[in-house]
């Protein structure tokens, strides 16, 4: 496995229940900004292995087109963490999202740059 693949299997099982997480902001704490497509893919082939259903995009919608993993099912998932999902696949992205602490973000064998980009943009 590529180590971005693992980088991203890593965070995700990180994102604690409760908490999302977007794809973009997953490529950036992989190491690889502007990569959010790739963490999708990387998503579908791991499938149950790891908390999929956690990461949406950066809107704060669902937007899986996925046949095995569809937008009910993520929504079910996520409302059995104690995630608020309105009908139309919505979430407060601001009020839910995960922003580890360095001491988490240091696990993850960040360049020193990475970290202050994910603290820039996502408050952490």
């Amino acid at each position: 496995m590529s180590k971005f693949k693992d980088s991203v299997l890593q965070i995700v099982r990180s994102v604690p229940k409760g908490k999302i997480v977007s794809y973009g902001q997953v490529s950036l704490m992989a190491g690889i900004p502007r990569a959010a497509l790739q963490v999708g893919g990387v998503l579908h082939i791991a499938g149950d292995q790891v908390c999929w259903w956690r990461v949406i995009n950066n809107q704060g919608r669902i937007s899986t087109k996925c046949t095995e993993h569809f937008p009910l099912l993520q929504k079910q998932l996520l409302e059995e963490d104690g995630v608020k999902v309105s009908g139309d696949l919505k979430i407060d992205i601001k009020k839910n999202r995960w922003r580890p602490s360095l001491n988490t973000l240091k696990k993850f064998s960040l360049s020193d740059e990475h970290v202050y980009q994910i603290q820039e943009k996502f408050g952490v």
